[in-house]
């Protein structure tokens, strides 16, 4: 069974500790355990219980109507909350969504996913909801409070989600640009890049998806095959690898009329040394490539 610290509670959550015990104290809305040093600690249960409160505070109720309710109230109120009312903030969304995948709950999850779509469009969705909710189940994962299981299960979730909403997009304009997209060998994690391939194809552009842990061999002949205008590798390491970095002055000496993007990780890499390459930190600055005519603004 999973244990958690207060602390950790309100860094999965988003509420201050304080805040936690507070709403113990004043609602009766956890009931943690005590270790023999007499701190609380709570298990996953609880951690469950404290989303769904959180969610509903996030969707107009004040925590003294919901945090003496039962488990089994809070869930009905959160459906009636689903159907019924529409919620002001993604904090809502990212609750329900980390509550859902801890469960395995797919029904549930597909649901409040669509519902974000509709309501934020595939962008905001993927700044503003799947962005903090990966991170938190990420260092719920680094501090062994989820399993790998549960994080696979919710990545592939999202991961078939995008991949239908680029089924149901028409044909790219003709005469558009053609995109080549992959991660680098050595990467599997791939929903950002598969949100830039939504993106893309959402602007009217032909879009060549290769997907994750491409090898360097296998680009030079495909880059000759498929001729693309603009090529976007993505990355998730914190610096720029020495296969990267060949592959990057491999295409500015050998294809000089390609426009290359790097996004990713915006920690601590630069691409300052490569005067044809622009770096993509955010979601805006891509949608602000796709936007110009001849798509790459100058450094």
């Amino acid at each position: 069974m999973n244990l958690f610290s207060i602390s950790q509670l309100g860094r999965f959550s988003g509420l201050k500790p304080h805040t936690i015990r507070a709403w113990e104290a004043r609602y009766n809305a956890l009931k943690p355990a005590r270790s023999d040093g007499n701190t609380r600690y709570y298990d996953g249960v609880q951690m469950k219980r404290l989303l769904n409160l959180v969610s509903l505070v996030k969707a107009g109720y004040n925590p003294s109507e919901v945090g003496g309710l039962s488990d089994e109230k809070l869930q009905q109120l959160l459906e009636s909350v689903f159907t019924t009312r529409h919620p002001t903030t993604e904090d809502y969304f990212i609750s329900q969504l980390i509550a859902a995948g801890l469960t395995y709950d797919e029904v549930r999850f597909e649901k409040i996913f669509s519902r974000c779509i509709t309501r934020y469009r595939l962008k905001n969705t993927y700044q503003f909801v799947l962005l903090p909710m990966l991170e938190r189940i990420g260092l719920m994962w680094r501090c062994d409070k989820t399993s790998p299981t549960q994080e696979h299960f919710v990545s592939n979730l999202i991961r078939r989600k995008l991949f239908t909403a680029v089924d149901s997009l028409p044909p790219p304009d003709a005469g558009s640009d053609k995109w080549l997209l992959f991660l680098p060998e050595g990467e599997f994690h791939e929903l950002g890049l598969l949100v830039a391939y939504n993106l893309i194809r959402l602007s009217g552009h032909h879009a060549i998806y290769l997907g994750a842990n491409v090898p360097f061999a296998a680009l030079g002949p495909a880059m000759n095959e498929i001729r693309p205008d603009k090529v976007l590798l993505f990355t998730l390491q914190p610096e720029l690898s020495r296969p990267v970095l060949g592959f990057l002055e491999e295409m500015e000496k050998s294809f000089k009329g390609k426009k290359l993007y790097v996004a990713g990780n915006p920690a601590k890499v630069t691409v300052g040394a490569f005067r044809r390459v622009q770096w993509l930190r955010t979601v805006e600055d891509l949608t602000r490539v796709l936007s110009l005519s001849d798509g790459l603004e100058t450094p």
